[in-house]
C-alpha cells in the first residue's frame, strides 16, 4: 500500500475523495444542556418535526460538534456562548427513512435571569422555547430524545460523561 500524499494539492483531493466514496459517513447532532437559575432545562419546540427538542443541532460537513452546538444556539436562539464539558455521546441506530448517527450533547451552563427574560426563537426553525422543570422537560421529549436527555442529566449530576447507544448506557 503506497503512503498517503502530501496534504494538499490535486493528489490529496483525490485521496480524499476516494477515502469519503468508499468509507461510511456519519451524521452529527449536537444539543446543549441550559439550565436558568432554578435548574429548569431549556426546551426548544421545532417547526419542521414533533415533539419538543434541546437547543442544538445538525453538524454541517467537517464541522466539530462543540462549533455544531455554538453555531445553532447562536443562528436559532440568539446565543454566544460557551460549551461546557461534555456529557454524552448517543450512537443512535437507523430509524425513519436515516442511517445511523452520533449525538453529543454538552453542558452550556446556566443563563442569567436577564438572557432567560428575552429569550426567544431567532429562526423559523423553532415555533417557540421554554425552560421547564426535569421532570416535565423529560415528559415533553420524544422517547429517544428523552432517554438521552435523562442520561445526559444524570452525567451532570455525577461530573462523568456517558457512553451511549440509542439513549441507553452500553455497559
Amino acid at each position: 500500500m503506497k503512503p498517503p500524499p502530501e496534504r494538499h494539492g490535486p493528489r490529496w483531493d483525490a485521496y480524499l475523495a476516494h477515502g469519503n466514496a468508499t468509507q461510511a459517513r456519519k451524521r452529527v447532532v449536537a444539543d446543549a444542556l441550559l439550565r436558568d437559575h432554578d435548574g429548569r432545562v431549556l426546551l426548544v419546540d421545532p417547526t419542521y418535526k414533533s415533539g419538543w427538542d434541546l437547543p442544538g443541532g445538525m453538524a454541517e460537513t467537517n464541522e466539530p460538534p462543540v462549533d455544531a452546538v455554538r453555531r445553532e444556539l447562536a443562528e436559532e436562539l440568539g446565543l454566544m456562548i460557551t460549551v461546557g464539558s461534555l456529557l454524552c455521546v448517543d450512537w443512535v441506530s437507523p430509524h425513519g427513512p436515516w442511517d445511523d448517527l452520533v449525538a453529543f450533547v454538552f453542558d452550556a451552563g446556566t443563563l442569567p435571569p436577564s438572557v432567560c427574560a428575552t429569550l426567544r426563537p431567532r429562526d423559523a426553525e423553532l415555533a417557540r422555547c421554554g425552560f421547564f422543570p426535569r421532570d416535565r422537560a423529560l415528559d415533553l421529549l420524544t422517547e429517544r430524545q428523552r432517554r438521552r436527555t435523562a442520561q445526559a442529566l444524570a452525567a451532570l449530576d455525577e461530573g462523568r460523561p456517558r457512553y451511549l447507544q440509542d439513549g441507553l448506557p452500553s455497559w
